[in-house]
């Protein structure tokens, strides 16, 4: 069963620097849980056939010109009926002026409502982004985050196979660490996967006989980042005698994680190998593939017309 987050109002409110029209308890005490924002238009001409009452309502400049050309009475009974579907919380962007009548009756049935001086459109994005965000299907792996050339390597493996000693060596040749030993995954979007580290070992690499270490503090704020988007999975393993492992980079392989297929390559880990320059090697390569050009598909292209000349 998939867990249902949520985000409290205040959030919300100190997110967006909205004003607090009426609330009718401590917004640390509200919380939404739906990723939707929606506007009213139907809702107020009276069709609410597809009414969600759990996400957030937004009130711009045409639902305010609509209300405006009714009369009273009409006004009235439209934002009742509207308020009595019971809204999460109504929005009034563009530091509109709202009728009494809509407080009086928000404060019968218990809606928040709050008002934004920026304009519609912009807040809408903002806010279903910042939704997505944090209200996004998460779970948390084992592993290693981090920054190699602007390209997000999430590094999994088993214990003591060198995952935090490679993200190490990686700082120190410029790149940043996001996570070590417990990596957060949200699906912000249909298509990307962020990462981050749970707060308090953020910033935090654990090395084996030295101890805890403080990235932050060691390597200065240019060496760490709170968040990262994953696009590239890199499994560390014990080399095995006798395993064939991929020596031209043509297998194509995927590891699924919430649903998005993130490309993956498996590295096998003996000494004398520097991971930390093999990671920068994939993470260039993988954005070079997302650019449009795979070394390893030109290479055995040229091969193979090679190989045709010499049998014609």
């Amino acid at each position: 069963m998939e867990c249902e987050y949520s985000i409290s109002l205040d959030k919300i409110i100190k997110e967006f620097q909205l004003e607090v029209l009426y609330i009718p308890r401590p917004a640390e005490e509200i919380f939404i849980s739906n990723t939707e924002v929606n506007r009213p238009g139907l809702a107020l001409a009276g069709f609410f056939g597809n009414f969600e009452s759990s996400r957030i309502e937004v009130l711009g400049k045409a639902e305010h010109n609509y209300l405006a050309e009714c009369g009273e009475e009409e006004r009235i009974q439209k934002i009742r009926a509207f308020v009595d579907h019971d809204p999460a919380c109504v929005i009034v962007t563009t530091g509109l002026d709202i009728v009494p009548q809509a407080i009086d009756e928000a404060k019968k049935r218990g809606v928040p409502v709050l008002l934004s001086k920026e304009k519609t459109s912009p807040l809408m994005a903002a806010l279903i982004a910042f939704l997505n965000t944090n209200l996004a299907p998460r779970i948390t792996r084992h592993g290693v985050l981090v920054e190699v050339y602007g390209e997000g390597i999430l590094i999994l493996g088993d214990s003591g196979v060198g995952k935090s000693e490679t993200a190490i060596e990686l700082v120190k040749r410029g790149h940043r660490l996001i996570a070590d030993d417990a990596v957060e995954i949200k699906r912000v979007s249909a298509k990307t996967l962020v990462g981050s580290a749970p707060e308090i070992i953020r910033h935090y690499v654990e090395l084996r006989g030295i101890g805890i270490v403080d990235v932050k503090r060691l390597f200065g704020m240019g060496a760490v980042k709170d968040t990262e988007r994953i696009d590239l999975i890199i499994n560390l393993e014990q080399w095995v005698q006798g395993k064939m492992y991929d020596r031209l980079g043509l297998d194509d392989e995927k590891m699924d994680i919430l649903g998005i297929e993130i490309p993956s390559i498996t590295i096998p880990v003996k000494p004398g190998r520097n991971l930390a320059i093999i990671l920068e090697i994939a993470a260039m390569n993988n954005r070079q593939k997302r650019m449009g050009y795979n070394t390893a598909e030109e290479f055995n292209k040229r091969l193979m017309e090679q190989m045709g000349n010499q049998l014609s």
